[in-house]
């Protein structure tokens, strides 16, 4: 029979039950287990597409053009399971089909309630992902805290799923906090009430994963045992790290898989860790390090921009490097004083990310036209792609008022425009230009020698497009037009002319990047900034 994990949260949110979840299915596939991962979010939004960065962090998109939660994103860097629209339920999904099926008649004229009609709806959504014939295991992160009003009828799921299921075939990961008092003393009691909270839905965890700064000692863990009815085996310390890329092996080394499949009754091969060990000792034995700038609108917030700084480095671990990620906020460099010598003195590559709207854009214009000037590696994602090309328009070309109809609708050179598929759409969620589009470099471009080849696969999230009738323009100014669609409609990369590397995309690289196989653009970038690094060093040199 198939096999399911539940993974939960308690006492608060963010306490990485998405790394939690992420690394069991590692794990997992390390000996030799297909897996299936599924994110269960109780907010009403349908998808993630038109929440702020700022309350919700990055929206990871899939390459079917599904906008989802962030936590999918670990999932990809962390296993080999495919990753699609399937793989994220919402609530607003659950009760949006529930209601439309309502309106269809097909109830009968039943009453339609949570339980069983929502309920029913949740478990079909989990128990398809798992169907295919090679799937061994299902691994379902349930978001939000156990406790919340929202995330009852997800938790009622889970209860009936692991009864139908039985003990052998389903498992409950619970992940709670450690927190430490005045002295550093570590207080269990949280956890413990965390644990009744989640006994009071019906379900006894298996496995208590207990997040602190610091290892749990024997006797700590056994009064979590004794406490919450979970085998000692079971209580798992999951200590702070210097690298997310470290807590599958934490967890390894505790026996987690070992204590899941014998729960389970799972036979499988030994675990074949070398890949990720060889990975983790890059990572704390770097032969160098290097200094890049990250200029965005939404620096308050890490998870804003997870994909890419996750992306970056990677692209370090390819030259077994590390990365030091500077975060600038491009607000603070619209000011006339601004030096921007000053600011970037220490970095040796600048990439301007995606984002939406107006606010801090000149500030990234400034930049891109700084590191074009001052030969600084660049790397514009999206928006990042945009800015280069109002840079370009502007400065090159001369037209000082040259603009993206987003920020400024009657400026008479709209180098960046609205799609035209776009134009008259009025609703926001799930209609921009999302998933998986191809692009065709022009051979010889710096995009084309970073992939090795000229044709790619890459996915989009955007509305707004550089205009097909600037082309000329640009070409004839010096500007590479170096990658496009397929049917030559779109324009998907540019470049400067002689210069170390500036390179923009239209798509987002970050998503398909991961520690084991760094994205080659990441990866070709970081090689441009360690190589600007090392001119520096040079004696003589600028």
């Amino acid at each position: 029979m198939k096999k399911l994990i539940f993974v939960t949260g308690g006492v608060c949110s963010s306490l990485g039950k998405g790394i939690t979840a992420s690394s069991i299915g590692c794990l997992l596939e390390a000996r030799g287990l297909t897996v299936r991962m599924l994110k269960v979010d109780p907010y009403l939004n349908v998808d993630a597409g038109t929440m702020s960065p700022y309350q919700h962090g990055e929206v990871y998109v899939t390459d079917d053009g599904a906008e989802t939660d962030l936590d999918l994103g670990n999932y990809a860097r962390f296993t080999n399971a495919p990753i699609s629209r399937a793989n994220s339920v919402t609530t607003g999904q659950v009760y949006r089909d529930v209601i439309n099926k309502e309106r269809e008649g097909r109830f009968l004229g039943r009453t339609v309630q949570v339980v069983p009609h929502i309920t029913d709806e949740i478990k079909a959504r989990i128990t398809a992902i798992g169907k295919e014939a090679d799937v061994d295991i299902t691994i379902i992160e349930v978001g939000g805290t156990v406790g919340d009003i929202e995330s009852i009828p997800f938790l009622e799921a889970a209860r009936q799923l692991i009864h139908e299921y039985g003990h052998a075939n389903a498992v409950s990961v619970h992940v709670t906090l450690i927190p430490a008092v005045t002295g550093g003393e570590l207080k269990t009691k949280p956890s413990q009430h965390s644990v009744k909270e989640l006994q009071e839905v019906g379900i006894q965890p298996d496995v208590l994963v207990c997040r602190s700064d610091e290892p749990l000692d024997e006797a700590l863990r056994r009064k979590l045992a004794a406490f919450t009815n979970i085998d000692f085996d079971g209580i798992i310390s999951a200590y702070n790290v210097d690298s997310i890329y470290e807590v599958p092996l934490v967890y390894q080394e505790q026996g987690l898989d070992s204590f899941i499949l014998k729960r389970m009754n799972v036979e499988s091969r030994h675990a074949d860790l070398k890949l990720w060990q060889s990975l983790v000792r890059r990572i704390k034995e770097p032969k160098s390090r290097v200094r890049i700038a990250v200029v965005g609108k939404y620096m308050e917030l890490h998870d804003a921009y997870k994909s890419v700084w996750e992306a970056l480095h990677h692209g370090g671990f390819a030259h077994q490097a590390a990365v030091d990620i500077v975060p600038v906020d491009s607000d603070k460099l619209e000011s006339a004083q601004v030096d921007f010598a000053a600011v970037f003195k220490d970095v040796a590559g600048i990439l301007v990310p995606g984002g939406f709207g107006h606010r801090g854009t000149r500030g990234m214009v400034d930049t891109a036209r700084w590191a074009r000037e001052t030969g600084l590696p660049y790397f514009g994602i999206c928006l990042g792609m945009q800015i280069m090309a109002i840079d370009w328009a502007r400065h090159i070309l001369g037209w000082a008022d040259a603009d993206s109809t987003e920020f400024c609708q009657d400026t008479p050179h709209p180098v960046v425009s609205l799609l035209q598929d776009q134009i008259n759409i009025k609703n926001f969620g799930g209609t921009m230009r999302l998933g998986r589009n191809d692009t065709v470099f022009v051979a010889g471009s710096k995009a084309a020698l970073a992939y090795g080849g000229n044709l790619v696969s890459e996915r989009h999230r955007h509305r707004y497009e550089f205009t097909n009738t600037y082309r000329d323009d640009f070409r004839k100014s010096g500007i590479t037009i170096a990658g496009l669609t397929p049917d030559e409609e779109l324009v998907e990369c540019l470049e400067w002319p002689n210069h170390p590397w500036g390179v923009g995309v239209q798509f987002h690289p970050e998503f398909k990047s991961a520690p084991v196989a760094p994205h080659p653009l990441f990866a070709a970038f970081v090689k441009a900034c360690l190589d600007q690094a090392k001119a520096r060093q040079t004696p003589g040199s600028c």
